[in-house]
């Protein structure tokens, strides 16, 4: 089995369209033992529920389409976007250079992974509105 930093520092697609985030989206079943990690947060010890997961995709779709003001996604990265395992996202508030080649790249916003997350250290602490949208997905 993969591991989180392997998966974590290794190749993942952009999903770059909105159409095909749509698409993307179906092609995650919510019960299949998904860690939900906001970087910045401690990290998960143990899987969402399915109802967690949903509810995450559904939240998470209106905060991009709200906040990333482009015609297009390239802010969601997988280790495979038809049946993915590891997912990226980044935060449209905190993009610096989230694709391409840079030397001190931005940590993503958000981690679906079905391997147990490592604590990522963030430079740069969480926002005190990302925190409350957070911890209000789940009551």
């Amino acid at each position: 089995m993969i591991d989180f930093h392997t998966f974590f520092t290794g190749r993942l697609w952009s999903v770059m369209s909105w159409e095909q985030l749509d698409a993307f989206w179906l092609c995650i079943d919510p019960a299949a033992g998904w860690y939900l990690y906001a970087v910045g947060e401690p990290a998960p010890t143990t899987p969402a529920t399915a109802e967690q997961v949903s509810a995450f995709m559904v939240q998470i779709d209106v905060l991009l389409h709200k906040e990333h003001h482009h015609d297009y996604c390239g802010i969601v990265y997988a280790d495979q976007l038809d049946k993915p395992g590891f997912i990226k996202i980044f935060d449209p508030n905190n993009l610096g250079v989230s694709c391409g080649f840079s030397d001190n790249p931005p940590l993503p916003g958000w981690i679906l992974c079905r391997v147990p997350p490592e604590d990522l250290k963030s430079a740069v602490p969480l926002p005190e509105g990302r925190k409350r949208w957070w911890r209000g997905l789940f009551g």
